[in-house]
C-alpha cells in the first residue's frame, strides 16, 4: 500500500531552472567559457558539483580540485542571492494543491532533493510545514542517478521503497527512482520522463485522484 510521496524539488514543487540558468551563466560569461539553453537541460537533476563538471568537459576544461570547488561556490552565492526574491506565489500550479490533499488525507510526505539550497527554497515558500522529511543534497553523498536521496528520504519516514511513490522531473531523477525500487511519476516531456510508471506534462494535471486512478490496487 501507498503510505508515502517523495518529491524532488526543483521542476516539481517549484521552478528554479530560470535562476540556476542565470547563474551558471554569469559563472561562465566570467570565465568565457560557452554555456547555452542546451547545454543546461543536462544539468536538470543533477548535483553542483556534477553540473561544473558538465560545462568544463563541454569546455574542454581542466581544473584542480579547489578551484573547481570554489567556483562552485562562487555560482552557488549568486544563486541563492536570487532566491531572496522567491516568494508563496512561486509554487508550480498545482503543487501546493497536491501536497496539501496528501496532508489532508494523512500520507507521509518527503522532499528528495539533489539541492543544498532546497530548506532555503521552502522557507521562501513557505512550504516546510508540509513535509515531514527534507532530504537534500547535504543529507547522502551520492547524487542521482543514485537512489541514495530517495532511500534517505524513505527510512527517515519509515517505509520500504514499494510504500513510496517519487515525483521526479529529471531523466536521472526517475533513474534513481527506478533503482531504488520506488514507484514514479514523471513530470514533463516523453523523452525526459517517458520511463516513469505514469507521466504527466505538468504538476497540474498530477492531481491526487489521477495518481490514485493508476495506482489503484496500491491504495
Amino acid at each position: 500500500m501507498i503510505k508515502g510521496f517523495i518529491f524532488d524539488l526543483d521542476g516539481v514543487i517549484t521552478d528554479t531552472a530560470e535562476l540556476h540558468y542565470e547563474a551558471w551563466k554569469h559563472l561562465s560569461d566570467d570565465m568565457d567559457w560557452e554555456f547555452n539553453r542546451e547545454l543546461n537541460e543536462k544539468l536538470r537533476g543533477i548535483s553542483r558539483m556534477d553540473s561544473i563538471k558538465v560545462i568544463m568537459d563541454h569546455n574542454h576544461v581542466t581544473l584542480d580540485d579547489a578551484t573547481v570547488e570554489e567556483l562552485a561556490t562562487k555560482k552557488n552565492d549568486i544563486y541563492v542571492a536570487s532566491l531572496d526574491h522567491m516568494t508563496p506565489d512561486d509554487y508550480l500550479p498545482g503543487a501546493r494543491e497536491l501536497l496539501t490533499h496528501l496532508r489532508s488525507e494523512g500520507f507521509k510526505v518527503a522532499l528528495g532533493s539533489a539541492s543544498k539550497n532546497a530548506i532555503k527554497v521552502l522557507k521562501q515558500l513557505n512550504a516546510t510545514h508540509f513535509f515531514d522529511v527534507i532530504g537534500d543534497g547535504n543529507s547522502v553523498s551520492k547524487s542521482k542517478p543514485e537512489p541514495d536521496i530517495f532511500l534517505y528520504a524513505a527510512e527517515k519516514l519509515g517505509l520500504p521503497p514499494e510504500n513510496c511513490i517519487v515525483f521526479e522531473d529529471a531523466e536521472k531523477g526517475i533513474d534513481a527512482a527506478k533503482a531504488g525500487k520506488f514507484h514514479s511519476v514523471g513530470i514533463g516531456p516523453g523523452e525526459r520522463v517517458g520511463h516513469a510508471d505514469i507521466r504527466f506534462d505538468t504538476m497540474k494535471e498530477a492531481t491526487l485522484f489521477e495518481v490514485k486512478s493508476h495506482f489503484k490496487d496500491l491504495f
